[in-house]
């Protein structure tokens, strides 16, 4: 059941306290229930997937081809659509629908979401130039990124040079984020760090593609309770 994702949509941050004492940063996501609308055989298209549904969009706001569609699937029009690869499509049926349950025994996921755009920015900003010297010679080109090119041979700028130029607005995936926990009677998942994106931005969670073995911030804390209970007893 893991193979399948949830989109959100990013709250905003805060922390969460361990008796430890420790303050570990989270990111707060209110995340969708996904509706399946198709189930897509290997025989139709070459491969098994499952088509998910989220979010709630009015009626006026479809074009015909979508109404026709969700009309001939006999559900209610979801806002966005997005298709997850699986290798069984038997668990799967039109209808079923999915919330946080599928990340229950999941300690780690990834969160692929677009990040905040800062428009056209200069070489400093964009790819960490040091830029030209303040004094002894250097007149209104302080923050220029230098020269970009060689001489007559090659005669040209290589493609991909680091340049000014648009900054952010880029999807961007972030990979084996921790899951701190999760509030199923309010559909919320609280994620450990910073995920890219501005606030009411869409997320989507996916279980990671990783296999990783580290321990997660609640097992070190156990870890240490037990470790602070050992010499106690040595003492009796």
């Amino acid at each position: 059941m893991n193979e399948i994702g949830l989109i959100g949509k990013k709250i905003g941050m805060t922390r969460e306290f361990y008796k430890t004492g420790q303050s570990i940063p989270v990111t707060v996501l209110k995340i969708e229930k996904g509706r399946v609308i198709n189930v897509i055989e290997k025989k139709d298209r070459g491969y098994n997937a499952i088509q998910l549904g989220f979010g709630k969009i009015k009626n006026s706001k479809l074009t015909k081809s979508m109404k026709g569609y969700f009309t001939k699937k006999n559900t209610e029009p979801k806002k966005k659509l997005k298709e997850f690869r699986v290798k069984d499509t038997e668990n799967y049926k039109p209808g079923n629908e999915f919330g946080l349950e599928i990340f229950k025994d999941i300690k780690f996921v990834d969160v692929k979401s677009k990040t905040i755009g800062k428009g056209f920015a200069g070489g400093m900003k964009r790819h960490n130039f040091s830029g030209l010297r303040a004094t002894h010679g250097v007149s209104v080109s302080h923050r220029s990124h230098g020269s970009t090119g060689q001489r007559q041979d090659p005669g040209k700028v290589f493609k991909g040079k680091k340049m000014a130029g648009h900054m952010g607005d880029k999807v961007r995936t972030m990979q084996n984020i921790e899951i701190i926990k999760s509030d199923l009677e309010n559909d919320l998942l609280f994620i450990k760090g910073s995920i890219p994106g501005a606030k009411n931005s869409e997320v989507l969670v996916k279980k990671s593609v990783k296999n990783i073995s580290k321990l997660t911030t609640k097992e070190k804390v156990e870890a240490l309770e037990k470790l602070k209970k050992i010499p106690e007893k040595k003492k009796k």
